[in-house]
């Protein structure tokens, strides 16, 4: 594998790091509708620290989305949960970020937050413990 995936993977799984903590600070500091959008990025850029590896990327969310299950999932790399926590990030951000009446509360960002968590930990451990992005 071209070192240069792996440097990717490794920048992309350090992003999805950085969204989480911004999410909890948000969250900490009652901003839901931000945290609720940094939770999602956490979670897509994980998804994308994966899929570099693969050599795949795109700039739309849904065809990351779309790959990450076609490859991770349906293989059974990743569980169907990791596929509906993807999918309920997406669906709270974007309505938390495009629907002008639609109000996030705390239990429900704070429950974003810790799919995001969970889903980047076990991205990270798989990417880790595979030692893709170490060699």
């Amino acid at each position: 594998m071209p070192d240069v995936l792996k440097d990717l993977s490794a920048a992309r799984i350090h992003r999805a790091g950085d969204c989480l903590r911004e999410a909890k600070l948000l969250l900490d500091n009652g901003e839901y509708r931000g945290a609720a959008n940094r939770a999602y990025y956490a979670a897509f850029h994980a998804l994308r620290a994966v899929l570099a590896l693969d050599g795949f990327d795109s700039k739309k969310h849904s065809g990351v989305i779309a790959k990450f299950r076609e490859l991770y999932v349906k293989t059974g790399r990743f569980t169907p949960e990791m596929s509906d926590a993807i999918g309920s990030l997406f669906r709270i951000r974007s309505a938390s970020d495009y629907d002008d009446f639609y109000i996030a509360s705390k239990a429900d960002v704070e429950a974003q937050y810790h799919l995001a968590e969970k889903l980047v930990a076990e991205i990270a451990a798989y990417l880790s413990g595979n030692d893709r992005t170490a060699q």
